[in-house]
């Protein structure tokens, strides 16, 4: 696994956890939803691999040539957005790590095939917020 694959991987990690908590936090605190929100709490427990190591020494923040938001990820117009745009965030994450973990561990891949089917399902849920 290069370098640059290590920090794909390390980035979409923490892209994923960081997505599935802020979502796990609004069905926490703001909706009192404990049986969604213990669902999202498994899955972000769920967003591992066993490399931790490799994928802290690959990581290269001042090299991002994309670390600057763009003008629609700095502002949100209400909650219903806020979970949008978490849910995306994660799914789209844990895609890109189902098909790099190919190059490493198929079960990996096969996890995070399934975190992202699961959120899929979880999302439905979105459309009781108002």
């Amino acid at each position: 696994m290069t370098t640059k694959n290590l920090r794909l991987l390390d980035a979409n990690l923490n892209r994923l956890r960081e997505g599935i908590r802020v979502v796990e936090d609004i069905f926490r605190y703001i909706l009192d939803d404990k049986i969604i929100s213990s669902k999202l709490k498994n899955l972000r427990h769920l967003s591992r691999i066993d490399i931790y190591e490799q994928l802290l020494n690959s990581r290269d923040i001042k090299n991002d040539v994309l670390k600057i938001s763009t003008k629609s990820e700095q502002s949100r117009d209400n909650l219903k957005d806020i979970l949008i745009s978490n849910f995306k965030r994660a799914q789209e994450s844990a895609r890109v790590l189902e098909e790099f973990t190919k190059l490493i561990s198929i079960d990996d891949s096969e996890n995070f095939k399934n975190i992202r089917y699961e959120l899929y399902d979880i999302e439905k849920d979105i459309v009781k917020v108002s």
